[in-house]
């Protein structure tokens, strides 16, 4: 993070991959950080309260001690339940039929390419539409454009929520152990990070913020040296540098477009570094929870429960909530186009859980990896950003980087010796 801090601080202007989308507030009420700060106090009026009752129900030891009718749900929710052995169901593992064929393996693998493919590359295209353009243009109007990143979350939150719930209820899943409380720190994460994303892309082109979303290893690497005072592989400081000389490339290169201010620079750094340390923070506190054995899908269906909590409440607390449905009744287009977003992150959720239980984690890298390439060319293609010649080869380089990683973890592994952990893969979106 204090890498991407200090190259983008450096720069005049954060737009080489295009002119970055200017939104300039009407008023003070309108600017990101206002509207950040409060919906983290809508979300502080569920979690402190909750956090609260948690420490009074295990300070009063009330698993020994409570009885009635609320009992069962205050033993789920703060103490979880202790699956036992005969109720344990073995999660799925890769495993390849004797009966497979190669033919059908690859067929597999070209369904699962193609799922997420345009699961996620509809997803990206859509998510530029519906946060840099304006509904209900006319020759006389210029339309209106949907500022609401919050909204977006929650429509998101509630299809994914509703496909996990659906997926749980007809397949055969571990006996859930997790108190569910503990759910709620990955979904507030998770719902930061989501904004942080959503409200990027008023002040930074999408082929930047897609760039600084491969980069994140950098930070990545930067904290746990710090922190955990980790080691690292030689060639993951060479693919580090790489990848930070291709992101330094494609920002210094100079388009032909006007640029944005310095202020809109600013904001577009501030909200790509939130997004980062957000995500960051969902995925370290998701792999702790499964710890818990649960499946793929429970994780799913517990973090967008909190999901839809969190934003439902702040949404309503702000008013934003009947504003947003009014939104989409004026414009039907949008309408369509957030259900669309919706569905294709549920969607790619599940083919993220399908690819990497049959081919693994190495070969679901590859295909993410090339689809945030395709996702550059296809939003260069459809909105108009300009990349310069020294630009296309910093992305190149960036993308190369990352592919070699992938191959030297593989080797790694092959050879026994612990390589870096893989993402988590849950809430990516």
């Amino acid at each position: 993070m204090w890498w991407t801090v200090v190259v983008l601080a450096a720069l005049p202007s954060l737009g080489a991959g295009g002119e970055a989308p200017e939104a300039p507030p009407e008023s003070w009420t309108q600017l990101w950080f206002f509207r950040f700060l409060v919906n983290a106090a809508g979300y502080a009026s569920f979690m402190v309260p909750g956090y609260l009752l948690v420490q009074y129900f295990k300070r009063k030891n009330y698993l020994e001690t409570g009885r009635g009718l609320c009992f069962p749900l205050v033993k789920t929710c703060v103490f979880g339940n202790e699956p036992k052995a005969s109720d344990e169901v073995p999660l799925a593992s890769r495993t390849e039929p004797a009966e497979t064929t190669p033919t059908w393996q690859a067929l597999k693998l070209l369904f699962c390419a193609a799922g997420l493919q345009v699961s996620y590359l509809t997803w990206g295209v859509l998510q530029e539409r519906v946060m840099t353009r304006s509904y209900g243009a006319t020759a006389t109007s210029p339309g209106e454009r949907f500022t609401d990143s919050q909204f977006l979350v929650l429509m998101n939150r509630v299809l994914a929520l509703l496909v996990a719930g659906l997926y749980c209820v007809l397949c055969k899943q571990p006996r859930h152990g997790a108190p569910m409380y503990r759910y709620s720190f990955a979904s507030l994460s998770n719902v930061l990070s989501s904004w942080c994303q959503y409200e990027a892309l008023k002040f930074v082109s999408f082929p930047t913020q897609v760039l600084a979303k491969a980069s994140k290893v950098i930070p990545v690497m930067l904290m746990g040296k710090l922190v955990s005072r980790r080691s690292y592989e030689h060639w993951e400081y060479l693919t580090a540098g790489l990848i930070s000389i291709g992101v330094s490339m494609f920002l210094l290169s100079s388009g032909p477009e006007p640029r944005s201010s310095p202020a809109t620079t600013l904001s577009g750094l501030i909200l790509l570094a939130g997004y980062i340390a957000f995500d960051s923070f969902t995925s370290n506190w998701q792999d702790a929870l499964f710890a818990y054995k649960m499946s793929s899908v429970q994780m799913m269906f517990g973090v967008n429960f909190f999901s839809c909590l969190f934003t439902v409440g702040s949404l309503l607390e702000q008013g934003a909530l009947l504003e947003g449905t009014r939104f989409m009744g004026r414009h039907s287009e949008f309408a369509a186009h957030a259900l669309l977003l919706s569905v294709c992150s549920a969607c790619g959720q599940l083919f993220i859980f399908y690819t990497i239980g049959q081919f693994g984690a190495a070969v679901f890298t590859i295909i993410m990896t090339l689809r945030q390439a395709f996702a550059i060319l296809l939003s260069c293609l459809l909105y108009g950003h300009t990349i310069t010649v020294v630009g296309g080869l910093g992305v190149a380089v960036v993308f190369a980087a990352l592919l070699l990683r992938v191959y030297a973890r593989g080797r790694l592994k092959q050879r026994g010796k612990k390589a870096m952990p893989v993402e988590s893969s849950v809430q990516k979106v």
